[in-house]
């Protein structure tokens, strides 16, 4: 600066002071405000602006783990999970484009999409929503090929159920987050969830996605389940109950196959059901496990309780003569009827013919107190323990609720509600020599390097009759199928044993005469069984009889069933062979 310039300086000064100090005050203050705002942004808002930055640039995932598989006793898949991808879009960058009106109007008519609906969406103020979660194949592919701008696309996996209505009842489903919401997928939940991954996404300043960039954590797949059911068996008992429930328009039925000698259970099903491909369409009722949660009065199937019982006790023999009354027998103030009148028969005939009249005098020998006691060791009134959840107890009443007439009820199947599970149990017991297995279904559970991690194996419950009784009642049974109520049971080839059971159903607290279940159980073949089976319809219309309704079904699934597994052994015999 010249000496001029500083005179001209000293001068202006001297002429505006007042002036100057306003100048200065004012630079100084802006200086000390933008100074203080900085240290305040360094010190008091770094994290928020660090995690803004953040945001912007990294995004957090989940990564699925892929839910374990269910199979049957085969390897056959029943539930699986497959590769799929999900839709999202970056609502920020998508408002900023011109040609978002564009972007809306295509999705909407891919994803069939109400256009309010995406827009909305679009509206909410953040980087990443989700469009549409886990797309099929096409859809997917006809998004992609638009390269649509700020939508992008996440691998994911889906569960599928490749037989659709097969075991539903015992299979269940996963929801859209492959949580476990009905039947076993529920149930076992633990272990075909898996633990989830986790990874942040790098974008550029367009939002990109780059690369994984830290925290990635690799998600660990779910355990598969192995059960015990057969899937062919389970389509051979699932074809003839629907078509015999179809056929007499009944309001339910249910069907039980198993190995007696083991407990192993190889069908399990129900009417009505649902396809777990569309179980949000189901109804509660389709949805019902009739064959652990449907109690019901058995009618004449329980005399196998009371024939095995008797013998065991021994106070009747297969040719004791027993007068059946000619069809009426007054029990304290009630009068007991028979479906068809008889007079004199031998007590093997009396459970061949299924005569009320005579297993209630047989019982009336044996006692209240001792019929109670073998009903309870067959596990009425008592779970059977089968591996399913919500099983229910039945009604066996304790002997001091008995009435008078109780001796005339509970021997032939009334005052006492069953499962077809227990009537399974019981059954199979008599075809086990009397050994009482525990019913299950899942045989196994293992991870994807076949190691086990729980396995199921027979347990024995108990032992209900002895190995003779047992011998006798198969004698007794094979008469109900040769020349009893049950001939429909018979299958060519083949020695049946089983026992029919027409029950009245209690409507408005009264016995109908027009409503009733309908149940076969038995098990073949007679001297080495290898199947055991329950069938149970409800209220079947217009033929309603046992041996009409359910011996059939039972007939064609335990033929076919043994028809299919000596194919099998054989099969495997040859591949044994030497070369």
């Amino acid at each position: 600066m010249t000496i001029i310039e500083e005179v001209e300086v000293n001068l202006f000064l001297r002429k505006y002071p007042l002036r100057f100090a306003v100048v200065s005050i004012f630079l100084f203050t802006g200086f000390a405000y933008s100074v203080g705002f900085l240290i305040f942004i360094q010190i008091f808002r770094a994290d928020y602006l660090s995690n803004l930055a953040q945001r912007q640039h990294e995004h957090a995932m989940t990564l699925d783990a892929r839910r374990g598989t269910i199979y049957d006793r085969n390897m056959k898949a029943l539930a699986i999970n497959l590769p799929v991808y999900s839709v999202y879009a970056n609502a920020r960058a998508m408002r900023q484009a011109r040609d978002e009106d564009e972007v809306v109007d295509k999705l909407s008519a891919i994803l069939r999409i109400d256009p309010k609906t995406i827009r909305d969406k679009l509206d909410k103020d953040k980087y990443f929503v989700w469009m549409a979660r886990k797309v099929p194949q096409d859809v997917y592919l006809q998004i992609k090929d638009l390269r649509l701008p700020g939508i992008s696309f996440i691998k994911e996996s889906k569960r599928f159920y490749p037989n659709q209505t097969l075991a539903a009842h015992l299979i269940g489903f996963a929801g859209l987050d492959n949580n476990g919401l009905d039947g076993l997928e529920r149930d076992y939940d633990k272990y075909l969830k898996g633990q989830p991954g986790h990874a942040i996404i790098l974008r550029d300043a367009r939002s990109r996605e780059l690369m994984f960039d830290k925290g990635y954590v690799a998600p660990v797949d779910g355990f598969s389940v192995v059960l015990t059911i057969d899937e062919t068996i389970q389509f051979i008992a699932e074809r003839a109950l629907d078509r015999m429930y179809k056929k007499y328009n009944c309001k339910g039925a249910s069907i039980i196959v198993m190995n007696p000698r083991t407990g192993e259970i190889l069908a399990f099903a129900n009417r009505p059901t649902y396809n777990l491909e569309e179980a949000s369409k189901s109804t509660p009722e389709s949805r019902t496990n009739r064959a652990i949660v449907f109690t019901f009065e058995p009618g004449s199937v329980f005399k196998i309780v009371t024939a095995s019982a008797a013998l065991q006790e021994g106070v009747v023999k297969e040719g004791d003569m027993i007068n059946c009354e000619h069809g009426a027998y007054r029990v304290a103030n009630h009068i007991l009827h028979d479906h068809e009148p008889l007079g004199t028969v031998t007590f093997k005939q009396v459970i061949e013919q299924s005569s009320n009249i005579g297993t209630t005098k047989v019982a009336q020998r044996l006692g209240q107190q001792r019929m109670y006691n073998y009903a309870h060791h067959f596990r009425f009134g008592i779970r059977t323990g089968i591996d399913l959840p919500g099983e229910a107890r039945g009604i066996l009443k304790p002997v001091s609720q008995w009435s008078k007439t109780s001796i005339g009820a509970i021997p032939i199947g009334q005052e006492v509600t069953v499962t077809p599970i227990q009537l399974m149990g019981a059954i199979a017991a008599i075809a086990n020599d009397g050994i009482y297995m525990r019913p299950f279904v899942v045989k196994y559970i293992k991870d994807a390097q076949n190691q086990i991690i729980f396995q199921h194996s027979p347990q024995i419950l108990d032992r209900v009759i002895s190995k003779m009784t047992s011998k006798r009642m198969k004698v007794i049974l094979k008469g109900v199928v040769d020349e009893g109520t049950g001939t429909k049971a018979a299958i060519p080839g083949v020695t049946v044993a089983g026992k029919t059971g027409t029950a009245q159903k209690v409507v408005g607290g009264s016995y109908s005469h027009s409503h009733f279940y309908a149940t076969f159980a038995g098990f073949a073949p007679v001297d080495n069984p290898r199947l055991a089976a329950v069938v149970v319809f409800d209220d079947p219309h217009p033929a309603y009889y046992a041996g009409t309704v359910a011996a059939p079904v039972f007939a064609e699934v335990v033929g076919d069933a043994l028809k299919y597994l000596n194919t099998q052994q054989q099969v495997a015999t040859e591949d044994d062979a030497p070369g």
